[in-house]
């Protein structure tokens, strides 16, 4: 309500809440089980309901600038997050590294702010959302190049060739079969006359598809979404529309607080001589990571809110938290690299829903 009244979405309400409550600040609130369950499901249902939201023809109409903007987005931000990283000094695997996580495009947060300003139909809004999935795509099998690399020490073209495949089998798979059988489906279930059956079945079949998606290798908001847009080409996208935004109202904003509250904002004290380094890198790979994406807006030669695009896609949010905890785990980043990278999740996070409200508006 806060971040409303002072004109801002109030996705950056439920972000900065997170802060405040979270261990480095009042201590209220820290993460369980439990909890990461529920933020984990709130940005599967996110995704679901972009998915739902977004018309599946025009959807595929933008696919080859999607495919432009994400690999525009991922190629630029990699290089200067690897060259910077060099420049620093770091083994070429870390840098290697550095360079993947700035790859990540967290869908999340956009999704929320195109949804909140009404402009979920935009064209901009399908060319994002469609990026950021092959962005994952892209990014989850570099990571996993460079997981493989670190610790095994030599590095698989069969290894890399099989999560390629499993990427491609399962999106082109679920949207070629999910179309043929989600609309029969649907119409059974309706017949059935059974009270609250149908929106069982949806929420379901959402769940299904996010599981099916990470033993695959990709996020589970990559299946989330293509489940999404497989219901959104039958005749009850409209019921599943209303039935779902009270879930989605219940449970969406505790994923945001949720990430508000890994922030440890003791990181960003630039007196404690400590900091300074990690904050000169973090500054370093904000710009690159922010510059980077800015451009993958321009690969799209239409006549579009280009800034807009390139905006939306900047934050790296879970997906780049995913990526950095995977360098701390095994052992590819040091505690103090690990708390840069974060630095740049949170900052990519934190100002991408001003300013796209800000472009959004202005173009109307």
């Amino acid at each position: 309500m806060l971040a409303e009244r002072i004109k801002q979405p109030a996705v950056l309400g439920e972000l900065l809440a997170g802060i405040l409550l979270g261990s480095s600040v009042l201590g209220w609130v820290r993460p369980d089980n439990f909890l990461t369950l529920l933020a984990q499901i709130g940005a599967v249902v996110l995704l679901f309901e972009a998915g739902v939201g977004t018309d599946y023809r025009d959807f595929m109409k933008v696919k080859h600038w999607a495919l432009a903007v994400a690999v525009v987005g991922v190629c630029f931000p990699f290089v200067f997050g690897y060259l910077i990283a060099l420049a620093f000094g770091l083994q070429t695997l870390t840098s290697v590294f550095i360079g993947a996580t700035l790859t990540a495009t967290s869908v999340g947060i956009t999704v929320r702010v195109f949804r909140d300003l009404g402009k979920s139909a935009a064209r901009e809004a399908h060319i994002v959302i469609g990026a950021a999935v092959v962005d994952d795509v892209i990014g989850l099998i570099i990571l996993a190049a460079v997981v493989g690399l670190a610790t095994s020490g030599s590095f698989s073209l069969l290894n890399l060739g099989v999560i390629t495949a499993l990427a491609i089998f399962f999106l082109g798979g679920s949207l070629l079969l999910g179309n043929l059988a989600a609309a029969p489906i649907l119409k059974f279930i309706n017949q059935l006359k059974v009270r609250g059956l149908l929106l069982i079945f949806v929420i379901s079949f959402c769940l299904l598809m996010a599981w099916l998606a990470q033993l695959a290798g990709l996020a589970p908001i990559v299946g989330a979404f293509a489940a999404g847009l497989i219901l959104s080409n039958t005749e009850h996208k409209e019921y599943i529309n209303r039935r779902i935004e009270p879930v989605s109202s219940l449970i969406v904003p505790i994923f945001f607080v949720m990430m508000g509250t890994e922030v440890d904002v003791a990181v960003f004290n630039p007196f404690n001589q400590a900091n300074q380094a990690v904050l000169f890198l973090a500054a370093l790979l904000f710009l690159a990571a922010v510059i980077g994406k800015l451009m993958s807006g321009f690969a799209v030669r239409e006549k579009l809110n280009h800034w807009a695009i390139g905006v939306g896609m900047v934050p790296r949010g879970e997906v780049g938290l995913i990526f950095a905890s995977y360098g701390l785990i095994h052992g590819i980043v040091s505690g103090q690299l690990y708390a840069a990278l974060l630095a740049v999740v949170f900052l990519t996070t934190f100002v991408t829903p001003p300013l796209l409200k800000r472009l959004l508006a202005k173009n109307g």
